[in-house]
């Protein structure tokens, strides 16, 4: 028996996660706001995700457009206790991890981008 679109797309996010220890989480999310697969602590709920990163997308989209900056490809949030990462997958999902503040941010990035190149081909 075949795994499902979804499977397939929460495996992807266990393999995010073994490459970076410092990642606590990570989900992909339709721009809509619809959780599509998490992995995610259990002090977050799905809904919660989804609907704060949707709201992070199209406010990051409008800051791009209306500053000329062009096709938004990330939004980086950094607090106190670590990071929100939202990269876009392709025009109708986005891959949002949260970080340590230890993490690597470098490392990080180059493991989401990976990710989302295998994400599109699933989606």
């Amino acid at each position: 028996m075949s795994a499902s679109r979804e499977e397939l797309i929460e495996r992807r996010l266990i393999a995010l996660e073994s490459l970076t220890p410092e990642l606590e989480g990570a989900a992909v999310i339709s721009v809509e706001g619809l959780m599509i697969a998490s992995r995610l602590p259990s002090v977050l709920t799905d809904d919660l995700m989804a609907s704060m990163s949707a709201a992070m997308l199209a406010l990051g989209e409008r800051i791009a457009h209306d500053l000329k900056r062009g096709e938004l490809s990330q939004v980086f949030i950094r607090g106190e206790f670590g990071y929100v990462l939202l990269m876009a997958v392709n025009e109708s999902a986005v891959l949002t991890a949260l970080a340590s503040e230890e993490a690597k941010l470098g490392l990080l990035f180059l493991d989401m981008k990976q990710a989302v190149v295998d994400l599109r081909q699933l989606l």
